[in-house]
């Protein structure tokens, strides 16, 4: 009877330690399933961030270029604005030097006009 007793607790032993396996394995199984999905959750957000990153550095480019372009065109407009400015000053010399050649010629004619009437005093 103590025989039969020691092989029915060591059968009631077996299914409990049975019982916990099977539960530490579903446990486990739950813990991997839950954790595959934290992982999962968290590396769609990662790849969001690593593509968001990837459209920001792609756009500084772009804008880099653009400031580029902007930069050489601002250099040519004020190249050109320089030379408008040049020749304006130039035809401003232009239109002095003429005033100055008019007034000038206009002493000498009036000279050479009273020179010719002989209205010389003398």
């Amino acid at each position: 009877m103590l025989s039969r007793a020691l092989k029915e607790h060591n059968v009631h032993k077996q299914k409990i330690r049975d019982q916990q396996d099977l539960k530490k394995k579903e446990a486990l199984d739950s813990a991997n399933v839950v954790v595959d999905k934290l992982v999962s959750t968290l590396n769609d957000g990662v790849e969001e961030v690593y593509q968001n990153q990837k459209k920001l550095e792609a756009e500084s480019k772009q804008l880099q270029a653009h400031a580029a372009q902007f930069s050489k065109q601002t250099i040519q407009w004020l190249q050109l604005a320089e030379g408008f400015n040049r020749a304006l000053k130039e035809l401003g010399d232009v239109e002095n030097w003429s005033q100055v050649s008019e007034a000038e010629m206009t002493t000498i004619a009036g000279a050479l006009e009273y020179a010719y009437k002989g209205d010389v005093p003398g």
